[in-house]
């Protein structure tokens, strides 16, 4: 039975302070804010670089795979990708796990 005349009073007590509702979400919206230009925002222009670059893959390029796996495209299809690893062997992978173009060059320094 003493509880509720602290629980009548806890009420009133916010129902005083009318600014204070919205006053608990302030740190909830800073954090977001901080989570979105911290992590997300970022992590959304990696995939859209990513995207462009798979996007503009063409014969010649020299690209290493997600597993480390270095070549040369020799054909573009689709969702595919062949990539001449060595003189005359052809891989073909899926196009997503090519993690990045290399440099022209940089494939001739790797096998010396």
């Amino acid at each position: 039975m003493s509880l509720i005349p602290m629980a009548h009073a806890a009420e009133s007590a916010t129902a005083a302070h009318g600014g204070s509702s919205i006053m608990q979400f302030v740190p909830m919206i800073i954090i977001f804010i901080l989570f979105w230009f911290l992590l997300i925002r970022p992590q959304q222009k990696k995939a859209k670089l990513q995207n462009q670059m798979l996007a503009n893959l063409q014969k010649g390029d020299e690209v290493v795979t997600s597993s480390g796996i270095l070549g040369t495209v020799s054909k573009v299809v689709e969702q595919f990708v062949q990539i001449e690893i060595a003189d005359n062997v052809v891989i073909t992978v899926q196009k997503s796990t090519i993690a990045g173009k290399l440099e022209k060059g940089t494939l001739a320094k790797s096998r010396n």
